[in-house]
């Protein structure tokens, strides 16, 4: 049984993969990528260099550098000073600025690459797996018209694209993917399953560390919520008493970077003002509450910042006449004061409140509970609601992989 599951290849998970939507590292600037996020309803979009040749039928010139989303661009703007000029220059630079520095989070694999590489490769650091989509032969007339649809879309839709050599498309295989593909074949991992999270020792402490106090500032927790972007979780929001004796943190919610996604770039100026406990409910949800909108303004105002009162003020003329549009999928669109358009399941899908388990939970359960919330762990708490640590895909991965090591 094990050996049919590991005979399995990436490409056995790509199917009905939509391709990646791009943008050219050579020609792409923080705003055209705030516009192309701002008119998808994914929450991230790849950035590629693409060197093409034409006296070469090298194919492999064109290379996935990695991913962005809004938190990242809220990260990178909370860097700067909060005067016009500088957050203007800051809208031109390239789009490379968005990119981590440390490592990549992309990695390229093969169709053929088998299912326990991409475990390993996983396990190593990647958060996505990069699949050439295999398409099969089509005529000339075919191609020439997909490639006038495709420039009709992107003149339409004002984006940044980039064109792989031979019109080849890509899509990529996440950890839930992965996840979810073995959840199908779980016996395989008998009796793992029904044992609980402590007794297969999976929880990992090691990211207690990003947690940020409640009542502490938000723009303290931006080098924390940069980490968490790294590591594909989030930062817990913790109480953490009077009692300076006492080690317990209480967990009240989490900062995570997929919430902050589907935020606009004006979410900075909350990120500037607001604790983290209220900037957890400024990005809960379907739209900041107007309370605490207008706290942002009245700070903003009181401290001088303004740059992100320019930003705030362009962005709510710009946004005043398209509060309800009609996306591309039919879906209705939602539009917060603050101007990102989001579909309203994607929106409603993210919530500051933090999904935990106990340390007796099975590792079944937590596996269920983190892809029923489309997130990439759970937090682990005791009786009293203490931060004790987290299960995250690449522990369950790991736990696995030593698993199937031992059957072999």
């Amino acid at each position: 049984m094990a050996l049919t599951l590991l005979s399995h290849e990436v490409s056995d998970l790509c199917i009905g993969k939509p391709p990646l939507r791009c943008l050219s590292v050579a020609t792409a600037t923080v705003a055209d990528a705030i516009a192309a996020l701002k008119s998808s309803d994914e929450p991230y979009l790849t950035v590629w260099s693409c060197n093409h040749d034409e006296t070469t039928d090298d194919n492999d010139k064109c290379e996935c550098l990695g991913k962005i989303c809004m938190a990242d661009v809220i990260c990178y703007l909370s860097k700067f000073d909060n005067n016009v000029l500088s957050l203007s220059s800051a809208f031109d630079e390239s789009v490379s600025v968005l990119l981590p520095k440390s490592r990549s989070l992309v990695v390229h694999v093969q169709s053929s690459c088998n299912l326990i590489e991409a475990i390993d490769l996983i396990i190593k650091g990647a958060q996505n797996l990069i699949v050439p989509i295999q398409t099969k032969s089509i005529t000339k007339r075919r191609q020439q018209q997909k490639l006038l649809t495709r420039n009709v879309v992107v003149s339409l839709t004002n984006t940044t694209s980039t064109t792989h050599k031979n019109s080849r498309q890509f899509c990529w295989i996440t950890q839930e993917d992965i996840i979810r593909f073995l959840l199908d074949s779980i016996s395989v991992f008998s009796p793992l399953p029904s044992l609980s999270i402590s007794d297969l020792g999976v929880i990992n402490s090691t990211h207690t560390i990003l947690a940020v106090d409640y009542y502490s500032s938000a723009a303290s927790a931006v080098s924390a919520i940069s980490r968490a972007i790294l590591d594909n979780v989030s930062v817990a929001v913790v109480d953490k008493g009077c009692d300076q004796e006492d080690p317990c943190m209480a967990l009240i919610g989490e900062i995570s970077p997929m919430t902050l996604a589907c935020c606009d770039e004006t979410a900075v100026a909350a990120v500037a003002t607001l604790s983290a406990g209220d900037l957890m409910s400024y990005i809960d949800g379907s739209g900041p509450p107007e309370s605490l909108v207008g706290v942002v303004r009245n700070r903003l105002e009181d401290k001088g910042m303004v740059g992100l009162i320019s930003l705030i003020d362009s962005l709510s003329l710009s946004s005043g006449s398209s509060s309800d549009e009609e996306s591309p999928a039919g879906r209705t669109r939602i539009t917060s004061s603050y101007g990102r358009s989001v579909s309203s399941a994607a929106r409603m899908a993210r919530k500051s409140v933090a999904i935990v388990c106990n340390r007796k939970s099975s590792l079944m359960a937590v596996m269920i509970q983190a892809i029923a919330h489309r997130v990439s762990y759970v937090w682990v708490i005791d009786e009293d609601g203490c931060l004790i640590g987290m299960v995250t895909f690449v522990d369950i991965l790991k736990l696995f992989r030593e698993f199937l090591d031992g059957e072999n």
